[in-house]
């Protein structure tokens, strides 16, 4: 896995490269947004972004760029509930909260080896794919140091 901060144009092509798919000027955008404001947005909310430095773009286009990054692992989906898929470009292990008054959803930071130890209380012949960590709630009024804000 590349970490976030290393993601150049080169490293965000080579992904795409390995995946079948070819880097474009679309795409970049889309995931440069991703990476500015790392505030799991919407679909709409990235086309609003886009829109505003590329006028020609497609809400379409907005949609098949993130399934691209999506597809390349270069973000993740992440869902609440009925609500509207958000994107996320933290790859590394992590939960979320998501304020239920705001609407904001935050990345929380894990301690080490705590995914081991969960994958380690299934049973015999279970295989993990993915392990999401999900929390919900509501921000205190002054939110912890230790916790990235990621505001909606």
């Amino acid at each position: 896995m590349i970490p976030l901060a290393q993601v150049t144009s080169d490293a965000l092509s080579q992904r795409l490269g390995e995946s079948g798919l070819r880097s474009t000027p679309q795409r970049e955008i889309v995931y440069d947004i991703l990476i500015k404001r790392r505030d799991h947005p919407t679909a709409d909310e990235v086309f609003a972004r886009v829109k505003a430095e590329l006028p020609t773009i497609s809400l379409a286009t907005v949609y098949n760029c993130l399934e691209a990054l999506v597809q390349c692992n270069l973000i993740r989906q992440v869902n609440f509930d009925r609500g509207p898929t958000r994107y996320c470009p933290n790859l590394h292990p992590h939960a979320h909260f998501h304020d239920e008054v705001t609407g904001s959803t935050y990345d929380i930071d894990l301690p080490p080896g705590i995914v081991e130890q969960l994958k380690a209380q299934l049973p015999e012949g279970y295989a993990v794919s993915d392990v999401e960590i999900m929390f919900r709630g509501k921000t205190r009024e002054r939110r912890p140091a230790t916790v990235e804000h990621t505001a909606r």
